[in-house]
C-alpha cells in the first residue's frame, strides 16, 4: 500500500482544498479530491479478489480493506458504480475495464427471484452508469429485464412499488413503501424512454405522488415507511425502520427524498416535484448542525452526543447540486449549490479517510437500530463514497459551466 504518497497528497489537499472565496463562498478543489478518491479505489482493488462475486460494503473498526457482500446484498451496485465514477473522472481506460468487470458480476440479478425495490440501486448504478458512459448496448437487455422485475412490485391499487416483499409479516400483510425507494424511479424513467412503454413512467409518477402525499409531514420532514392496505390501496400508517422513532427525521431518509424528488422533476418537468424537492432540501438545510454534516437522525435523543452520518450529507449534497441546476432563479441556484459545496467541504476536512483504510469517507451510519455491533455504525460505507464522488463530478461540471462562482 502506498500510504506515504497518500499523506503527501493529503497535506497538499488541505492547503489547496479551498480556492479564493467570493463573498466568503467556499470553493472546492474537485480535481484534487477526485484524485484522492481514485487513489483510494486503486488501493481497494489491490485487496479485493477480482475472481470472486463479493462486493465491497463497509469497513469494520481496525480493518484496512472492505468487508464484502454477495451480489444480492442491496448495496452491491455501489462499488461497480463507483468504478464507473472513476472512469468518468479520469477518462482512463483501465477504470472502464475495472468497472465493466465488476458490473458483469451483477448480471444474474436480471433473473433474481426474491426481488425487492433495491434493483434500482443494484442495476442502475452499475449497468446504468456503464451504459451512460460507454453506450455499450450489451447492457440494455440486462437493464430492461431488471426494470421488468422492479415493475412486478408495482401495485396499481396502491400506486407505489412495494419496497420489501419479505416484510409482509412484519407489517401485518400491508403493502410497504420506504422513502429510499424514490431513488429507484430513475430506473423506470429510463426504461420507459428506452422501450417506448409509458407504463414504467406512469408507475414512477404515481409512486412519487403517493410518497409526497403520505411520507412527507407538514413540517417537511419525512417518514421512513408508509403502509397501505394491499387490496383497497388505502393509506393506513407511517412508521420507521431505521430512524430514532416513528415521528423522527431520519437523516438518510430525508437525503434520499431530496435526491429522488429532484431527479423526478428532472425526468418529468412537473413543477409539483420541484417544489417538493425544494421543501425537503430547505428543511434539511435548516436543521443541519454547524459543520453541515447531520446526526444520523435529526431528532436522536442524545444530540450532540450522537453519531454523524456522512452518507446522508453526501447524498443530500449530490441531490442539491442537481437541484441547483433545475431551479430558475439565479439566487436559488447559488443557494443550493453553496450549501452543497459547504457539506462537501466539511466532508473532506473532517470525515475523509486518513489512509489507514481504503475508504474515501468515514463516519457513516447504516442502521443504528441494529446496534453498533451489526448496524454499521460510525463506519465507512460504500454508498457514502459513491454519492460523494458523484457530487464531486457534479460540482466539477458546474465549475466548468459557471467559472465566476468561485472567482
Amino acid at each position: 500500500m502506498k500510504h506515504s504518497a497518500f499523506f503527501l497528497l493529503s497535506a497538499l489537499f488541505v492547503l489547496g482544498s479551498c480556492a479564493e472565496n467570493t463573498e466568503n463562498r467556499t470553493c472546492l478543489d474537485t480535481e484534487a479530491w477526485l484524485d484522492f478518491s481514485v487513489s483510494q479505489m486503486d488501493q481497494a482493488l489491490e485487496l479485493l479478489d477480482a475472481d470472486e462475486a463479493r462486493i465491497p460494503r463497509s469497513i469494520p473498526p481496525g480493518e484496512e480493506g472492505w468487508s464484502t457482500t454477495g451480489i444480492h446484498g442491496w448495496t452491491s451496485g455501489f462499488w461497480p458504480g463507483l468504478l464507473w465514477h472513476a472512469y468518468e473522472a479520469t477518462d482512463d481506460e483501465q477504470w472502464r475495464e475495472h468497472a465493466h468487470h465488476w458490473t458483469m458480476k451483477l448480471e444474474p440479478l436480471r433473473r433474481w427471484e426474491r426481488i425487492n425495490h433495491d434493483l434500482g440501486f443494484m442495476l442502475n448504478n452499475s449497468f446504468g452508469n456503464g451504459l451512460r458512459l460507454t453506450v455499450n448496448q450489451d447492457y440494455v437487455p440486462v437493464l430492461i429485464d431488471g426494470a421488468d422485475l422492479l415493475m412486478s412490485l408495482y401495485n396499481p391499487t396502491v400506486g407505489t412499488i412495494m419496497s420489501w416483499p419479505f416484510a409482509l409479516e412484519r407489517y401485518d400483510g400491508r403493502h410497504n413503501t420506504i422513502v429510499d425507494n424514490m431513488i429507484n424511479l430513475e430506473y423506470l424513467f429510463w426504461a420507459s424512454q428506452t422501450t417506448g412503454d409509458p407504463s414504467y413512467r406512469e408507475a414512477a409518477i404515481n409512486h412519487a405522488r403517493q410518497t409526497a402525499r403520505y411520507a412527507i409531514r407538514p413540517d417537511s420532514s419525512t417518514y421512513h415507511v408508509i403502509l397501505f392496505n394491499m387490496e383497497t390501496g388505502e393509506f393506513e400508517d407511517a412508521v420507521t425502520h431505521q430512524g430514532a422513532f416513528d415521528e423522527s427525521m431520519w437523516a438518510r431518509g430525508q437525503a434520499w427524498s431530496i435526491y429522488g424528488f429532484t431527479m423526478t422533476y428532472r425526468e418529468t418537468g412537473l413543477d409539483e416535484f420541484k417544489q417538493t424537492a425544494r421543501m425537503l432540501a430547505d428543511k434539511f438545510i435548516r436543521e443541519l448542525p454547524e459543520d453541515m454534516v447531520p446526526f444520523w437522525d435529526f431528532n436522536a435523543p442524545n444530540i450532540p452526543d450522537e453519531k454523524r452520518d456522512a452518507s446522508a450529507a453526501a447524498i443530500a449534497a449530490s441531490g442539491m447540486l442537481e437541484l441547483s441546476e433545475l431551479v430558475t432563479d439565479p439566487a436559488d441556484r447559488e443557494f443550493y449549490r453553496e450549501k452543497a459545496v459547504n457539506m462537501l467541504t466539511s466532508l473532506v476536512n473532517n470525515y475523509r479517510s486518513d489512509g489507514s483504510n481504503v475508504a474515501i469517507l468515514w463516519h457513516s451510519v447504516g442502521n443504528m437500530n441494529r446496534g453498533e455491533d451489526g448496524g454499521e455504525v460510525d463506519e465507512p460505507i460504500i454508498y457514502a463514497d459513491y454519492y460523494f464522488v458523484e457530487a464531486l463530478l457534479r460540482e466539477r461540471a458546474l465549475q466548468q459551466k459557471y467559472p465566476d462562482f468561485c472567482r
